[in-house]
């Protein structure tokens, strides 16, 4: 049986996602559409944990095919769509022209660590019993948080960006020049890869908490009230475990703490539980069939979003003022920037059109029933 609650939370969060990802004009966005600078969080930081979450729901259900258990057929499998979505990222880094800036093409990036969680949470899940997830899902979060302080750079913060352990293990492997530049304080970018090697350790226990409600799904299938109580109180306790983490590791994305995951993990259950009694329970699917369009194609979604963008940005040409521009500055200056003079409105309803342009697009695939899979 298919859960019409997991295509909606795909399509909602990858629809999120567009959004924050292309505002009109970075300067001005409204605070809740921007990452947290450093520690903390908004809504925007609980977006990425939330689609490798639904990536371990998924698993479930896909690999009853193989019993959920690890076969060399599996394996044959897992394999080949991990090298594909790594790869697919490396193109995405440098994309149009990737035949140039191969001294500074970034190597990692989010679909290479959605790669990775994927390839590794697979291993994992296809080998071991749901006690010994829990058990590896604890033992990877401590151990993290253990190779942060005990790899920092001497006098260092081991939660901070310079020094850190992540840092120092992704210019040891790839060295500055293949990292991203990413904004540690207010005004101050450094090369720091927020989806670096080492914190996808941890972000591989996002994939096996989406696995392991996937389970939840599966042994509550005919008692789906009991369903959206289990994964409330789950995800509950998951925020609050969280949250006391907070207090000695900081709660932080672009480390993506072990507190992180434990409170992104947890909302990703409430709002799983929310979407389940929506559809599932209550059979409100009309005004959710926006969300679950996108959600049948979330990766060629994603991909387009990033793409276009990118082709959008490389078109350029001097305008009649002798100043540079791009499709992507012209289009939201022509239509979007009078509204407001540039301010964050301008900027939001921009996103907001683009993501609806990159579903326009899920919708002509959907109507053809048309699924694109790695």
């Amino acid at each position: 049986m298919r859960y019409s609650a997991v295509d909606f939370f795909r399509g909602l969060t990858i629809a999120f996602m567009i959004i924050v990802n292309t505002p009109g004009n970075w300067t001005h966005v409204y605070p809740p559409l921007r990452h947290a600078v450093w520690h903390g969080f908004t809504p925007t930081d609980l977006v990425f944990p939330s689609f490798m979450y639904i990536i371990g729901v998924s698993m479930w259900f896909a690999f009853a095919k193989f019993d959920r258990r690890w076969s060399p057929e599996a394996g044959r499998k897992i394999l080949r769509r991990t090298i594909l979505l790594f790869a697919v990222g490396l193109i995405l880094n440098n994309f149009p022209f990737l035949w140039k800036n191969w001294d500074t093409w970034r190597i990692m990036g989010v679909p290479q660590r959605l790669a990775l969680g994927y390839g590794i949470a697979s291993v994992l899940v296809l080998n071991l019993g749901r006690r010994a997830l829990i058990g590896t899902s604890i033992g990877l979060l401590l151990l993290y948080w253990g190779l942060l302080n005990w790899f920092v750079m001497p006098g260092a913060d081991p939660y901070g960006a310079e020094g850190s352990a992540v840092l120092r293990l992704d210019q040891w492997l790839f060295g500055v020049e293949h990292l991203y530049h990413e904004t540690v304080a207010p005004g101050v970018r450094i090369p720091f890869d927020p989806e670096g090697v080492l914190s996808t350790l941890p972000a591989i226990v996002t994939v096996l908490l989406g696995w392991l409600s996937g389970n939840l799904l599966h042994r509550h299938m005919a008692q789906k009230d009991r369903l959206v109580r289990d994964l409330l109180a789950f995800g509950l306790i998951c925020v609050f475990l969280g949250l006391g983490w907070d207090l000695f590791f900081p709660i932080n994305k672009k480390l993506w703490t072990s507190s992180f995951v434990l409170y992104a993990g947890g909302y990703s259950m409430v709002l799983l539980a929310i979407s389940v009694w929506i559809l599932d329970v209550k059979g409100w699917k009309r005004a959710p069939q926006f969300f679950i369009i996108m959600g049948m194609n979330a990766l060629f979604a994603y991909v387009l979003s990033e793409a276009l963008v990118m082709l959008w940005s490389a078109i350029t040409w001097t305008g009649a003022d002798g100043a540079e521009t791009n499709v992507r500055e012209w289009l939201y200056n022509a239509l979007f920037h009078p509204m407001d003079g540039g301010g964050a409105f301008s900027s939001a309803v921009f996103a907001v059109v683009y993501m609806l342009l990159c579903w326009v697009c899920c919708w002509y695939l959907y109507r053809r029933k048309i699924f694109i899979k790695l």
